[in-house]
């Protein structure tokens, strides 16, 4: 993701006239990113922003960077200004160059970041931010009728999505806070959770323009282009609403979307990406999955024949249409016709199917039922083959019923499977390995455990703190430390290098990990990600502050990502 933000200099950024999908039924009102950099304290409403004259109306070319966020009281979205400081010291360092921006951490690259163009677009540029964007009913206007402020704010309201289609850049921003009014914690997971944040992720992800990205910025010093499965598994129709009647009109929302997309990518390509929004369209939108005929699939997903779908080649075959629409009918016709159930995916990365990785661990990343592994078993697809990170399906695992699977079918047992639940699953696939007596004290190829593993992807996992707790409790050691060995233990010295050349705020998550990993303890990857609920519940088991192998103390690691709010928690521990 953010291919083309982060395209050279000389390239064109499309900045122009978009037309929009949803309806646009009220202006859209930004500030500019100068004069936001200028503002201190809380944020204030739409009219006292508006009598200060910083409000600016949409115009075809004008560069909006849309900001969504979770509010921080029931009657304020930034009661201290928390947020609004990180965003503001973040777009200074995205201005300055200071603060990379590069793809997650699961991708797995460090080559990627905004270009210098995207820097001077969003230095000269407009912040959309629902407080001072749209008109607030809580916030009485002298002079102005109370019903024409409660219109402008429903139609405003109405219009978020086509806001999100004009927008440039879509920013996540979710530095982990505590409400003001419920005491509960707010970051990503619970951003990722509520209804309307996962509204206008979707309306930015299945836009029609050409750039579709997501920046999350986590702190002042950390931001990077969202994970592509983050948003799928996080489906619009049940998210999280305050009130429940929204349910209905988000998922049209959300409905909408997916069909406008289709429509697009059928007239415009590329055919993978259409291919993969047809075969995924049913779990996206939580509908009811219907075997395809023949004919039927063929039309579909544009193919001439049976013959010709089971001999393609390209990253969106008809095994993967097959495996991601759950067909498993359709998976045996093709295996008659002798398709090839181990072809090994290509030229989905951004989807979030990465090259090598294996059509079985397709299905296990998409959350397919279990009778879709286990039919791609029998058709002898291989369970123990690897992805070029030398990690087999079992990693991949999302459900217990996966797991079964597995196992089941002649799947070896991996101890470092445990690392892959933890990181990107729930405490039932984990206790379902554990039952299998997978050991949570093993560490896998990179020698650490899962409990490192569930700290380090903590941020998009609701169940984090779970998965931590059953672990501790089958006797997971919390103070074992990272040994990363071979060419992983030399990537991680040369991260070293660079941080103690360019210094640590001038590196991106990647090198940051890479060079903190050699004798990390859990606790010190909770520390550098700022979970404060992880983080607590290490030191009540017994977490020592141990520092890693180049003297770096929780502490250190957390004060450097700018998780202020845990020096306290881990001060209070020092000895």
């Amino acid at each position: 993701m953010g291919a083309s933000l982060c395209t050279p200099e000389h390239e064109r950024c499309t900045c122009g006239w978009q037309s929009t999908v949803h309806p646009y039924l009220f202006p859209l009102w930004a500030v500019k990113v100068s004069d936001f950099l200028e503002m201190r304290g809380p944020p204030e409403p739409h009219n006292v922003v508006q009598e200060r004259g910083l409000l600016h109306e949409w115009y075809p070319g004008m560069f909006v960077i849309f900001v969504s966020h979770q509010w921080l009281s029931y009657a304020h979205p930034d009661p201290r200004g928390e947020q609004v400081e990180v965003l503001q010291e973040a777009l200074r360092g995205v201005i300055d160059g200071t603060l990379q921006v590069t793809e997650d951490t699961v991708s797995r690259t460090d080559d990627m970041n905004l270009s210098a163009n995207t820097r001077r677009h969003i230095a000269n540029g407009f912040i959309f931010f629902d407080y001072f964007s749209i008109p607030q009913i809580t916030v009485r206007q002298h002079g102005v009728n109370e019903e024409t402020t409660k219109s402008d704010a429903a139609l405003a309201v109405r219009s978020i999505p086509a806001y999100v289609e004009l927008s440039n850049v879509f920013v996540a921003l979710v530095p982990e806070l505590t409400h003001k009014d419920s005491s509960d914690v707010v970051n990503y997971a619970s951003w990722l959770s509520r209804g309307w944040c996962r509204a206008e992720l979707w309306c930015r992800l299945l836009s029609n323009k050409l750039e579709t990205s997501v920046i999350v910025v986590y702190s002042p010093s950390e931001a990077e282009f969202m994970f592509p499965l983050d948003w799928q598994h996080n489906s619009i129709v049940d998210g999280d609403f305050t009130v429940e009647s929204d349910r209905a009109v988000v998922v049209e929302l959300g409905e909408v979307a997916v069909e406008s997309k289709l429509q697009h990518l059928q007239a415009h390509g590329p055919l993978d990406h259409y291919r993969f929004y047809s075969a995924f369209r049913p779990k996206l939108l939580r509908q009811a999955r219907v075997d395809r005929e023949v004919q039927q699939f063929l039309h579909d997903f544009k193919f001439s024949s049976l013959e010709e779908a089971a001999q393609d080649r390209s990253s969106m075959n008809a095994v993967m249409c097959s495996v991601l629409s759950g067909d498993t009918g359709m998976l045996r016709l093709l295996a008659e016709k002798r398709a090839d159930m181990n072809q090994p995916m290509h030229g989905l990365g951004d989807l979030g199917y990465y090259d090598t990785q294996t059509i079985l661990m397709a299905a296990a990343k998409s959350h397919q039922g279990p009778a879709v592994l286990t039919t791609l078993i029998e058709l002898r697809a291989d369970p123990n083959a690897s992805a070029r990170t030398g990690l087999p399906a079992l990693y991949m695992c999302r459900s217990p019923d996966h797991v079964k699977a597995l196992l089941e079918h002649r799947a070896e047992m991996s101890h470092y499977a445990l690392n892959g639940a933890a990181s990107f699953a729930g405490p039932d696939t984990v206790r379902e390995l554990l039952n299998f007596r997978c050991d949570p004290c093993h560490g896998g190829a990179g020698k650490y455990g899962p409990l490192h593993a569930v700290a380090l992807f903590s941020r998009g996992n609701p169940r984090a703190v779970e998965t931590a707790k059953l672990l501790l409790e089958h006797r997971a050691e919390v103070n074992t430390p990272s040994s990363p060995t071979g060419e992983f233990l030399w990537k991680c010295r040369l991260a070293r290098l660079r941080i103690a050349t360019w210094g640590f705020a001038k590196c991106n998550m990647m090198t940051r990990l890479r060079a903190s990993m050699p004798g990390i303890s859990p606790l010190g990857y909770a520390a550098l990600v700022g979970h404060a609920q992880l983080t607590q519940l290490f030191l009540d088991h017994g977490a020592e502050l141990y520092p890693n192998d180049f003297g770096d103390f929780p502490e250190d690691l957390a004060r450097r990502n700018h998780h202020h709010h845990l020096l306290p928690l881990l001060a209070t521990f020092a000895t």
